[in-house]
């Protein structure tokens, strides 16, 4: 699977770079704060759409044709935001890129959870969430040290040829594999399913505001400034998944995903009230190694469930959620700070986030899915 590992890599490192890119590049196409809630929202609303129905057709027709439709698709697309002529533009491009994602993220992320031996649902996808995440860590830095050296537009050159080589590593080095599961109605209406749903979008909710609007609240700072405090927190949930892969294979997973992603919330929270870089950094680190411990517990939850009622189905769904959080995120953090202010649209998306994570843990437990000890229950 490391083939796998490095062609996601490489497709994230891609996407990265433009992710603290993408607002500035908007502001200048004349986008108001609710059209730049848009432009994001629309690659969540293809990507919402799309993904289960990738994830449930991955279990049938194998993994690897989704995978490579989306690297080429990812790899042609970026050129196009070089040619928008505003920001009605962007959220059009945007659209299309969310369809690129729906078929890449879940189907590969199907393809590790069905490769995954029991009892290590942790440790495995630990190294492909490595690879996503480290990918999406440096892009930031290094988007803004293009944007600082060549200019904003050359980094979406930088992703086009990113994906275009991710592209051609699956092609000649990844196999294809199906799931023999077949599509069983009945998890729609499984409350561990929708407790982890509820989870992701939880998490998405805080992923949605920094990459869409934390840019813009510390634009203050220098490019490179921007793109390190975005890379850590991406890298220091990477490698805390990886560190936390072995111990969340141990233990209560449901608690564990609940007490990272509750203490991530809080210090989300406090970010925008940090009032240097150094302390905003500092903050950037204990929330990703927080929320790296919580995303292993319940990404491992989710890989375990995929034996039940299919990998790609499983995922499709938990990957749906977090693109319907990235939908709703951004025009509701436009609308308080357009009547408000930014700060306010943090804290109180915040509070919302919090308020899912109540519902996550009384969800699961109410359906007595227990993860410890290296089994898990659904009873």
């Amino acid at each position: 699977m490391r083939s796998l590992y490095l062609s996601i890599f490489s497709a994230m490192l891609g996407l990265g770079i433009i992710a603290p890119l993408m607002p500035i590049y908007a502001k200048e196409l004349g986008a108001t704060t609710l059209i730049l809630g848009l432009i994001y929202s629309s690659f969540s609303i293809a990507r919402t759409t799309f993904t289960p129905i990738v994830g449930i057709a991955s279990d049938r027709f194998g993994r690897k044709p989704f995978i490579l439709m989306g690297l080429l698709s990812y790899s042609i697309i970026s050129l196009l935001y070089i040619l928008a002529r505003n920001s009605e533009d962007l959220v059009i491009i945007r659209f299309f890129h969310g369809l690129s994602s729906a078929m890449v993220i879940p189907s590969a992320m199907a393809y590790v959870s069905q490769m995954a031996p029991k009892g290590e649902e942790g440790r495995t996808i630990s190294s492909f969430n490595l690879a996503f995440l480290s990918g999406m860590g440096f892009g930031p830095f290094l988007g803004g040290v293009i944007k600082d050296i060549f200019g904003l537009k050359f980094a979406f050159f930088a992703m086009s040829i990113l994906t275009a080589l991710a592209f051609l590593t699956v092609a000649i080095f990844v196999p294809n594999v199906r799931d023999k599961s077949v599509f069983n109605f009945g998890i729609i209406s499984n409350k561990s399913i929708a407790s982890l749903m509820v989870f992701r979008f939880s998490t998405a909710i805080r992923l949605a505001l920094i990459i869409a609007f934390f840019p813009v609240l510390i634009s203050h700072l220098k490019g490179y400034q921007i793109g390190s405090i975005i890379s850590t927190i991406v890298l220091t949930n990477a490698i805390s998944q990886k560190v936390f892969g072995g111990f969340v294979d141990r233990f209560d997973r449901v608690k564990l995903a609940t007490f990272g992603s509750s203490i991530s919330t809080v210090l989300f929270i406090a970010l925008p009230f940090a009032g240097n870089f150094v302390s905003i950094l500092a903050l950037a680190i204990a929330m990703g190694i927080f929320n790296g411990l919580a995303m292993n517990s319940a990404s491992a939850i989710a890989v375990s469930l995929g034996r039940i009622y299919g990998h790609g189905a499983v995922m499709g769904l938990f990957n749906t959620s977090m693109g319907l959080a990235m939908v709703v995120s951004p025009i509701m953090a436009g609308i308080i700070a357009d009547f408000t202010n930014l700060v306010n649209s943090f804290v109180i998306l915040g509070l919302v986030s919090l308020a899912c994570l109540f519902i996550f843990y009384v969800l699961i437990t109410v359906d007595e899915v227990r993860v410890c000890k290296r089994e898990q229950e659904v009873r």
